[in-house]
């Protein structure tokens, strides 16, 4: 099993910054990539960033230039680094990772973005 658990949500002002944290324990020995969803209630759970075990990053299209993921070299904990925050941000955020298959998920950090 792979528990995560996601930190550093909140309210923030238009333009202003934030940094998510997600830290993985269990059995993280053979997880893959980690990465961070987004889900607005009512719509679909949307890929925001993702890193692979080699380092490889991919964004979504709305975030590029603005967020950077991140994680530390022993592979357990996870950033997100999002700035110039828009109010179309505001949503929960996930962080997840894979195993064998399996998909694992946190409980999710809500990040507000309003002024």
């Amino acid at each position: 099993q792979v528990q995560l658990v996601e930190s550093g949500g909140g309210l923030v002002q238009p333009g202003g910054s934030l940094r998510l944290s997600c830290a993985a324990s269990g059995d993280i020995v053979s997880i893959n990539g980690m990465g961070w969803f987004r889900q607005v209630p009512g719509q679909q759970r949307e890929l925001v960033a993702r890193i692979t075990s080699g380092g490889s990053t991919n964004y979504a299209d709305s975030v590029k230039g603005r967020f950077t993921i991140a994680r530390t070299s022993t592979k357990n904990t996870v950033y997100l680094q999002m700035n110039s925050l828009k109010p179309e941000d505001t949503s929960v955020y996930y962080c997840h990772t894979d195993r064998w298959g399996v998909d694992y998920w946190g409980k999710g950090t809500l990040v507000t973005v309003s002024s």
